[in-house]
């Protein structure tokens, strides 16, 4: 048998890799050379020593890159190729959401690129393409078929005609043409690497899936697409690839029928537990909504983002091309090689989807909890309301990683959890420094794969008046450093993280003074309040990417950051175990607040009577003096004298009680809750 000899780009992505593997099982003697960035040799070194499925030493790695010239390979590395027999060319952007430029330049130049490397190795090249090519063509596109004048609606249409047409315009140029129809996920096992094509509305459908059986559902017969599964496709190519006497041609790899919503939802309708589809729309129904321009496209493309749909698939989701395969169909007649129908994949198809790729799948409790098998990055562990809430959140089944400078302390910590049956580990960062910030994050993902969720609730505070603060600035500095960059640096070292899972949610931390404007904190309160505004601002943004924010407005806690001046507040402290349960009703509940009632009390007075909150705030400002410390004085601590009263036990403590109907009212109000 005569030894094949492969160049493929993309030969690790999802297609890539797959027509690899066909091909190295297709011919024990064929050799591959797979274009592979510098950055990805660690996965291609995954794909070629795993499993059953294993590449082998037959398939080596071409360090180059798509986007650079010549492809990044000098004349020595092309001269060492050798004779080869073919160019498999499946690197591209598949993404009609990704930037123009970045589509031109691995679409088009990656192309160009290419065809230089194939006429050099004196090998034919296959030439991935796409249905894309069709653009807004109206009825019947055969695989004869380029350009009629047509429309490109897209960069992502755009890109994948012109390197098609730099294929066919290349002089003497060998070459065979693929147009792959919307893959999606393998027809056997479900497997799908990203979100794309009719995937973007199983969110919604999910969604569906939550209303009574007996809901009457209606849908317009639109949205139709091609759809083939991915297996099919790289068997295609990997046969096609070999048939002889077909140099010159385009092969469509596409079903023999479009599938519209109304049969994607029919295909799924059992495995995601649909209600039953009762009838339909006319066809035009949704034509004004896919349609729209102007402010309507703006509203349109609004509504869409807020759905999970890019808006850019909006445009394109309804062109009408219809693709005939005849070609394929005759090339593939011997292989046994055809389209299986939609529906007796698309349950499989749902499964992996809700598995692996559903944006919500993160967050859905286990049934034997709400935290149960979440990760959860704590910071301020080592003593306090960090120390109580690590305890809380691993007694309900949550893995804690506990932050905090103190190592000792955080060993005791972690030793306590574990004697208690619960997970945790231990990070030393100081979240004041960006690179402690960022080692600890990176060994968190590496080496537990994600994180869930973030309590910022490391802090500094400082009580003294603002007249013993002139000669201070560094008091606020050193403030906000902790409590509000530091927060600040958690967040957005995880951000890209949380982006790409479309998952999270960050507990801040922050102090009832925020709203009771209390004086003697002028350092620590407006520090808090920076991270409330913070969260508010930046909570509006990610909303569409499932990140979500609660802000605890935190009464006095008995903590030893409060030691030194905890005679001297006006209100009694709760305790951190109190504390620590409010921190796991933000993990829980998720609401925007958690508000205490002197708080809302604060709000509320400030709102109404302006003057005559100030007048009292002034009133504990005079009343509760700075400590010694605060004014500068070493004091010693005074002995203890021996009393010779006998004890008398301790009064408990007034709380604050409001009626019940007032309670409820409040609880009215969007984000506040006791």
């Amino acid at each position: 048998m005569t030894r094949m000899r492969y160049v493929v780009t993309g030969g690790t992505g999802f297609i890539g890799r797959r027509v690899v593997s066909r091909i190295l099982h297709r011919s024990p003697e064929a050799e591959v050379w797979i274009l592979v960035r510098r950055e990805s040799l660690a996965r291609f070194e995954r794909l070629a020593s795993r499993g059953e499925h294993a590449w082998g030493d037959r398939a080596k790695a071409l360090v180059g890159d798509l986007t650079a010239d010549d492809l990044g390979l000098s004349d020595d590395t092309i001269g060492e190729l050798g004779f080869v027999d073919h160019v498999v060319h499946c690197a591209a952007i598949y993404d009609v959401t990704a930037a123009e430029d970045a589509q031109r330049a691995a679409n088009v130049e990656g192309t160009r690129a290419v065809i230089a490397l194939a006429r050099r190795l004196g090998a034919t090249l296959h030439h991935v393409s796409s249905i894309a090519v069709a653009g807004t063509h109206r009825g019947e596109y055969i695989e004869e078929d380029f350009d009629v004048a047509q429309d490109l609606p897209t960069p992502y249409h755009q890109t994948k005609f012109e390197a098609e047409l730099l294929v066919r315009s290349e002089p003497g140029l060998r070459y065979r043409i693929y147009r792959p129809a919307v893959v999606v996920g393998d027809s056997r096992t479900g497997e799908m690497d990203k979100v794309d094509g009719p995937y973007y509305f199983f969110p919604i459908l999910a969604k569906v899936a939550k209303l009574p059986s007996f809901t009457p559902v209606l849908l317009p017969d639109t949205g139709r697409s091609n759809i083939v599964p991915v297996d099919y496709v790289v068997d295609a190519i990997a046969e096609l690839i070999h048939v002889p006497d077909r140099d010159g041609q385009t092969f469509h790899l596409t079903a023999p029928d479009s599938i519209g919503l109304r049969g994607i939802y029919r295909g799924i309708s059992k495995a995601a537990g649909l209600p039953r589809l009762r009838g339909s729309l006319p066809r035009g129904a949704a034509t004004p909504f896919l349609r729209a321009t102007g402010r309507a496209k703006v509203l349109r493309n609004m509504a869409a983002t807020q759905l999970g749909i890019p808006a850019e698939i909006l445009d394109v989701v309804d062109l009408m091309p219809t693709f005939t395969a005849d070609n394929t169909r005759q090339a593939l007649q011997d292989s046994g090689i055809t389209v299986p129908d939609f529906s007796s994949y698309a349950p499989r198809l749902w499964q992996y989807w809700a598995e692996h790729l559903d944006p919500d799948r993160a967050r859905r409790d286990d049934p034997a909890g709400p935290l149960v098998g979440k990760h959860v990055i704590i910071t301020g562990a080592s003593s306090g309301i960090g120390r109580a809430s690590s305890i809380a959140v691993a007694e309900r089944g949550a893995t804690v990683f506990a932050l905090a400078r103190n190592a000792e302390a955080l060993d005791d910590l972690i030793a306590e959890i574990r004697a208690a049956g619960g997970e945790a580990h231990a990070f030393t960062c100081d979240v004041t420094d960006g690179t402690s910030v960022e080692h600890t994050v990176k060994d968190i993902l590496g080496r537990f794969d994600h994180v869930d969720y973030l309590v910022n609730n490391a802090g500094r505070s400082i009580r003294r008046s603002i007249s013993a603060s002139t000669e201070r600035l560094h008091d606020y500095e050193r403030v906000m450093a902790v409590n509000y960059f530091g927060s600040v640096r958690m967040v957005l070292a995880l951000l890209p993280h949380w982006r790409e899972r479309r998952f999270g949610h960050v507990v801040n931390v922050s102090s009832a003074g925020v709203q009771a404007n209390s004086p003697k904190y002028s350092a620590y309160i407006p520090s808090k309040a920076a991270l409330d505004a913070f969260a508010e601002v930046v909570g509006t943004e990610t909303l569409s990417d499932h990140i979500t924010f609660t802000t605890i407005h935190m009464p006095l806690v008995k903590t030893p950051m409060i030691a030194p001046s905890r005679r001297l507040n006006p209100m009694p402290p709760i305790t951190a175990e109190h504390a620590a349960a409010m921190v796991v009703r933000g993990l829980v509940e998720k609401p925007a607040r958690i508000d205490t009632p002197i708080g809302t009390l604060a709000d509320i007075g400030m709102y109404f009577t302006p003057k005559l909150s100030r007048r009292v705030l002034h009133q504990l400002y005079l009343g509760y003096p700075d400590s010694a410390a605060a004014r500068g004085l070493d004091v010693a601590p005074a002995s203890k004298r021996p009393s010779r009263r006998p004890k008398r036990p301790a009064r408990a403590v007034a709380k604050v009680r409001m009626p019940r109907q007032v309670k409820r009212a409040v609880r009215l109000v969007p984000g506040v809750h006791w």
